[in-house]
Parts: C-alpha cells; structure tokens; sequence
C-alpha cells in the first residue's frame, strides 16, 4: 500500500555516508566558485578560463563545426554560451541549461562622488530585488570594471583581501529610530539612502579640506581615473564575506549569490563532464535575470536563436525541427520551506532542504500570470529520465498562491517552441546578501543535469 503514495525522501533517507562524501567533495569546488565569480563579469571570466581547460575552443558566427567539438560563444564578458556537437543529427534537438550569473546587488551611479558631514560617500542604484534594510551595516566589497575613452578597461575589486578595506552603509541607532520603527519594513529604508561610505580624510594640500579631492587622488594614484571616468564605469556592491560552511554538521553552505550561481555550476560543470554525450548540448549562463532578462546580454535577446540558427545551418539541420526537438532545463532556484515563516508557504507543495533538486513546473505571481507552465508529458520524461540514475528530486512552487510570486528565464525559452522546465536547488533567505543551501541539493542538480544530458 506503501508504493501507492507519494512521499519526498530526503537524502539521508535515501543515500549513505559515501554519497554524503561525495556532495562534501562537490560542495568545495562549488564554494571556490563563489568566492571566485561574484559578479556576472567574474562569472565569464570563469567559465572561459575552465572551458578551455576541459577542450572548449572559442566560436563566432559562421565558423566551421564537426562532430565531438565543444565550443563557447562569449557575449561582451557578461553572458557565456558553451554547446557540443554531438554523434546524433542535430534535428533531434539540443539538451539545453539556462541558468543566470546576475545576483541582487547594489551598483554606483554614474556620478557616484559626494561628500556630507566629513564623510564620503557613492551614490548608488540597487539592482533587483532586495530587502534594503538587510544591506545596512554589512562589510562591502567594490567589483566591476572602468573603461577609459582610449577602449583600455581596468578590473576593479577591493574589499576582498584581507589587506583592503572594506566599504559601508549608515544605519539609524536605535536611539533615535523611534520614528523611523513604525514605518513598514519595506519603506524604513528609502532607496537614496542606500549611500556607501568611502572616507573621511580631506586632502591636505587644499585649503578647502576637501574629502571628495582627497578621494579622487587616491584613486587616481591606483587607477589612473578622473571622475569622469566613473561615467562609463560598472562597479558594484556585493557583499565582502566568503562562503563558509554552516551548522556544527558543516552541511549548509551560506554564501552571496546562489541565486542563480547554485544551478550555473551544476549546469557548467555537467556539460563539461558529458562532452561524449550522443546529444549535442548548449549550456547558457545569461545576465539581466534579475530585471526583466532584458538587454544584450540577457535571455530575451535573440542572440540565443541566432546562436542556434547559425549552428543548424552550418550543420544543415532544419532549424525548425531543432528548436521543436529541443529540451531545456532553465536552471533557477525557488524557496525551500522555512518553519520560522511558515505562513507563506503551502508545506505539501514546498521544496523541503535536503531534499534533492526541485522541479517547479511554474512560477509567476497569481493565477500562473506570467509563466512557463511546463506540459505533464515533459515532466513524465524527465521523472523517468532522473529516476533511471537514482536522481533525488521533489517538486514545489514558490509559497501560497496569491502571497507573492517570482519569474525565470523559462518563459523566454519555451516561446521559442522548446519543452522547458525550471529545475534547481531550494534556499534559504533568497535575495538575502548572505543565503544558504544544503550541500546535498546541489550535489543532486548536478546529478539531474548529468542525467538531462546524457539521456
């Protein structure tokens, strides 16, 4: 009678001490890549660098493909495609991932440099959804790029070693919020207060004291900029801590930016491992997933069907019949049920930590608004396909209907007439600066992606 129900099993239900091993040994090169790639650009730089380690070669528009050949497609160091050619006609269809490598975070403005009350300061613009007051006091790290008239680009990242300095954000003493606690926590922090303090030293040698000088010489001195030069630069503010194993049982990883790094590894660092695959692979890492997917670099743009439009006429595939023939997994996380706010979560449709990878067959806001809703007989193929390797996996949705609700990249892939699905890792405190997964989730979408390509 038991075989008639359907139950989530959790991992320690399901697997031993040498699977539990395994997930720990794949924990450490997934937090290597966290520490390595907190922003979209250090996610490329990353992947570039790996992808020719495992045989990748670099690919533009027209160049000639065979079979067995591995290829990426870097997109203005902000969006990365990597795709195998595999034995099967490309007619059959590519095995696609999509996940993203844009994380909430907060960005400089144009013209950033102030200085009020003997401090400097960066004006700044978050980017995506945040919980603003949850940046207020926390250890900053500056990371991005500034590009020169003359086209010369300089990499910027400071607050990451432990001889930089780090950067800050005010917040109100309790002493004097009594006004400022009755506002709603979604309003208690207006958005142009998000101000990030950078100084306090004015420059000795103006007879104005004045901090901002003082500020601009020192950058100038290490960067040889003007202020200027902050007009066409793309620094932000993510967080200046590592990730770091959490609990006594160390089985937790907390970390900025696994939403979506947490699937982008398990996707990359499966094509890397399936390049014999008998299905020619694609595996995107897209920008812009955190406001709207818009822009060149994100996944409405059509560079995705031009890349695969371009391949199937190289091939002389129909292009037609390789996009209908397709399958994709859009690799993105959803919210593991957390029993300190239980509720907002609908328990038998939640994904559970340590539970395995989560199928979430749509997401959206109420009434399926604005969603991929994925077709029963995809997920029948992929239940099938994950179960045939011993895959753990559960589904979910993202809490209560009509409590909130959340988008993906899906959308944008399945209208381009491609079976899609959201699969992914559960988190804790998502869009937090600091969140955390289980090391046993992420080692199972690896697992499901392993099993997605080579099935």
């Amino acid at each position: 009678m038991k075989e008639l129900e359907y139950n989530k099993k959790s991992f320690f239900d399901k697997f031993g001490d040498d699977k539990l091993a395994s997930a720990f040994e794949y924990a450490k090169g997934y937090m290597n890549f966290l520490d390595a790639a907190k922003t979209e650009r250090e996610a490329v730089k990353y992947t570039v660098e790996e992808a020719k380690k495992h045989g990748f070669v670099a690919y533009d528009f027209g160049d000639k493909l065979e079979v067995g050949g591995k290829y990426y497609y870097n997109n203005r160091g902000k969006n990365i495609f990597l795709f195998t050619i595999g034995s099967e006609s490309l007619e059959n269809g590519f095995r696609i991932s999509a996940a993203h490598i844009d994380s909430p975070r907060i960005d400089l403005k144009p013209a950033p440099l102030y200085e009020d009350g003997g401090m400097g300061f960066f004006k700044t613009h978050y980017y995506g959804g945040i919980r603003k007051y949850q940046w207020l006091t926390l250890p900053l790290a500056l990371h991005g790029v500034i590009v020169k008239k003359d086209g010369s680009v300089i990499d910027v990242v400071v607050g990451e070693d432990d001889s930089d300095p780090i950067f800050y954000i005010n917040d109100l003493l309790p002493h004097l919020s009594y006004e400022d606690d009755k506002k709603p926590l979604g309003s208690a922090v207006p958005a142009e207060k998000l101000n990030i303090l950078i100084g306090s030293i004015p420059a000795s040698d103006d007879e104005n004291k004045n901090i901002k000088l003082n500020i601009l010489k020192l950058l100038n001195e290490k960067y040889e900029i003007t202020e200027e030069d902050f007009l066409s630069a793309e620094i932000s503010a993510v967080p200046a801590l590592k990730a770091r194993d959490i609990g006594f049982d160390r089985s937790l990883i907390g970390a900025y930016g696994h939403d979506d790094r947490v699937c982008a590894y398990p996707a990359l660092s499966a094509i890397f491992e399936n390049t014999d695959s008998k299905h020619s692979l694609m595996c995107v890492l897209a920008d812009k997933e955190e406001t709207g997917s818009e822009g060149n670099t994100g996944m409405q743009a059509d560079l995705f069907t031009d890349l695969i439009s371009d391949i199937s006429a190289t091939l002389g595939a129909n292009v037609f019949k390789v996009r209908a023939n397709s399958k994709c997994l859009s690799a993105d996380v959803s919210a593991a049920y957390d029993p300190n706010f239980s509720e907002v979560f609908e328990k038998m449709n939640s994904p559970l930590l340590s539970h395995g990878a989560i199928l979430t067959k749509y997401t959206g806001a109420r009434g399926k608004s604005s969603t991929n809703d994925a077709s029963a007989e995809y997920i029948a193929w992929l239940r099938d396909t994950m179960d045939k390797d011993d895959v753990l996996w559960q589904t979910g949705e993202l809490g209560k209907v009509d409590v909130g609700g959340g988008g993906t990249v899906a959308k944008y892939v399945a209208k381009h007439n491609i079976d899609t699905i959201d699969l992914g890792v559960p988190v804790i405190s998502m869009h937090a600066p600091y969140e955390v997964v289980s090391k046993v989730d992420v080692y199972e979408t690896y697992r499901a992606f392993c099993s997605f390509c080579k099935n």
